[in-house]
């Protein structure tokens, strides 16, 4: 195999690399996209439950009485 035959795959090797290198980055990139995401939802819906537990519930108005 001549030097200029091992440098062209060693080329399109590098370049293949290079492709696959920037697809992964670019699904690490959208991953943390979708968990900042998730976290900022998460963050909301425990503040929500926080607020509520202080508070009693919607339905209480309407439960039946323990003698029942």
């Amino acid at each position: 195999m001549s030097h200029e035959s091992r440098l062209e795959t060693l080329e399109v090797k590098i370049s293949h690399l290079e492709r696959a290198l920037q697809e992964l980055s670019d699904v690490v990139y959208r991953q943390r996209q979708q968990l900042d995401a998730h976290e900022a939802r998460y963050q909301r819906l425990l503040e929500r439950v926080e607020a509520a537990a202080g508070q009693p519930a919607a339905d209480s108005q309407f439960e039946i009485p323990p003698h029942f």
